[in-house]
């Protein structure tokens, strides 16, 4: 499921021109073929659905949850790409949610609160409703991506959101959290180390590196770090928020970082075990990824 510069700017036409269920039907074909072409991404699919399962997934289920994981990217693709033309009533049509409370009250106490996410359902929809529906603003970090042209192709796609949009690099960090401190919202990815430098922990029974940065920002700026998942349900979104992670300073930072990062790889596990034909991580995440793969990274 390659996706290329001009496949966006013609996915992005007609979903926002095609009557929705058209335009819905075609995002399900595709992602029928996507299945049958993308050996690569179906066989991380078909790891990270035993990983969940375990052994009582059968052969016959797990073609099906394969099938399904590539139906829901493709749904986040379809919307992602309309909702920039959706009023905020009809975002709001679209969305329902639990645990918002949790971000209320961080905002009420001063400080913008660590969305941890994983690549679950369609996450967009939810950052493009706190944004347009209740008013707060958010910013998010986006890897780098190449060519530069589709890069900022991405950026403006999410501005066009009404969020801010913070390059993941060196500054990073620093950029987060003034984001933080202004009242932002931030939103990380936090299922995949694209860095290659985070924090070891186990995360669905085998150990892998996840990203260390939301722990270390939540314990350096005070900010709550709140897991938080977005399932497609139905025809609409539905967002989960759960109560915030411990990130009180125990004793040395690395170990504190490490601590939480663990911690919020069990709120990731329970929230992906909830929906595991949603989570639409296709690149290989773990060691035995790699090693089972030939060391294939694509």
């Amino acid at each position: 499921m390659e996706l290329s510069l001009g496949a966006l700017r013609i996915g992005s036409v007609l979903a926002r021109r095609l009557p929705h269920p058209v335009a819905a039907r075609a995002a399900d074909a595709l992602a029928g073929v996507a299945v049958r072409t993308s050996p690569t991404q179906r066989a991380v699919a078909e790891r990270n659905l035993r990983r969940v399962h375990g052994a009582d997934l059968s052969d016959e289920q797990l073609r099906r949850e394969v099938r399904q994981v590539f139906a829901s990217y493709a749904r986040y693709w379809l919307d992602t790409l309309r909702l920039p033309a959706l009023s905020p009533a009809e975002v709001d049509a679209g969305f329902t949610h639990e645990g918002i409370e949790h971000i209320t009250a961080a905002l009420e106490a001063g400080r913008g609160p660590i969305l941890a996410l994983p690549h679950l359902g369609g996450w967009e929809w939810a950052g493009r409703w706190l944004v347009a529906v209740k008013g707060w603003p958010v910013t998010a970090v986006a890897e780098q991506l190449e060519p530069p042209e589709l890069h900022q192709w991405f950026l403006d796609l999410r501005r066009q959101l009404g969020m801010s949009i913070i390059s993941l690099g060196p500054s990073a960090g620093t950029e987060v959290t003034a984001a933080l401190a202004a009242g932002h919202i931030v939103c990380l990815l936090s299922d995949r180390d694209l860095s290659g430098a985070g924090v070891e922990v186990e995360f669905f029974g085998e150990r892998t590196r996840l990203p260390g940065g939301p722990a270390l920002i939540a314990l350096r700026s005070g900010s709550p770090l709140l897991p938080t998942a977005v399932y497609f349900d139905g025809d609409r979104c539905h967002a989960v928020v759960e109560p915030p992670l411990d990130t009180a300073r125990r004793g040395r930072l690395r170990e504190d970082v490490e601590r939480v990062t663990q911690d919020l790889a069990r709120a990731m596990e329970v929230q992906i075990r909830r929906a595991p034909d949603q989570w639409h991580l296709l690149q290989p995440n773990w060691p035995s990824d790699h090693a089972a793969l030939g060391g294939d990274r694509s």
